[in-house]
């Protein structure tokens, strides 16, 4: 009896069938490797440094600067701006992650510590000083004095610089008063806070509030960042 079909052709097909789908799995598995190699390479080319912004869910809070423990490494932020915050993201899509919260103390301080955890991002010891600025090092950290030059980058209002006019100052904020904030003669406006203050390659404090506007003229408050690295056993880099 002549067979209905052939069992050849049946064989065949399947064979192509089977080389078909691993053909497909094979691409997928390149697709996803070269995805993974792209994802880690745009990371490896991201870099956060004073004066940039780090992003968490409903917030975005200015690096003041970056600092050390041993070989750990963290951002120093604004309390105030971190308080409600636990992870954070280099970009406002949330797709680098950079680290987590390890500290804050606000009120009382304005000061805050993210532990970097992800290695395949740059955080070098500088702080950007704005678009076609360029950078500045920072190699050193100690308290203010009046009469002081001193120099602030905000993100609103960018690179200015003025005198330390006093210390020891007190500011209060709905949450509660802030204590041992020294003050300049630069403006700053919404937005600024958590921009780093600096003499030369000194860091000196970071942004905690104003008065006044860059229009009229106002004056800016700063955590001082000598106690900031006391407090939390880091340091500058």
């Amino acid at each position: 009896m002549t067979p209905l079909c052939s069992e050849r052709p049946l064989r065949t097909i399947f064979q192509a069938v089977v080389v078909l789908a691993l053909l497909l799995g094979w691409s997928t598995a390149v697709e996803s490797a070269a995805h993974a190699d792209r994802l880690a390479g745009h990371q490896a080319a991201v870099a956060v440094r004073g004066g940039d912004t780090l992003y968490s869910t409903g917030t975005r809070c200015t690096v003041g600067f970056n600092a050390r423990s041993g070989s750990i490494l963290y951002a120093l932020i604004s309390g105030r701006c971190a308080q409600d915050a636990r992870t954070w993201y280099a970009d406002p899509a949330l797709t680098v992650g950079v680290g987590v919260t390890a500290g804050v103390s606000f009120p009382g301080n304005d000061y805050a510590s993210v532990r970097y955890t992800n290695t395949a991002v740059a955080y070098p010891g500088e702080i950007s000083l704005g678009v076609g600025a360029g950078t500045r090092d920072i190699t050193n950290a100690a308290y203010p004095v009046v009469g002081q030059s001193v120099c602030h980058v905000g993100r609103t209002t960018g690179y200015r610089c003025g005198t330390v006019q006093a210390l020891n100052v007190t500011i209060n904020h709905g949450e509660g008063a802030v204590y041992g904030l020294f003050r300049s003669n630069l403006c700053s406006e919404p937005g600024d806070t958590g921009g780093p203050a600096f003499s030369g390659g000194t860091a000196l404090g970071v942004i905690v509030g104003s008065s006044g506007n860059c229009s009229s003229g106002g004056v800016t408050y700063y955590q001082p960042v000598s106690e900031w690295l006391s407090a939390y056993g880091l340091s500058v880099y």
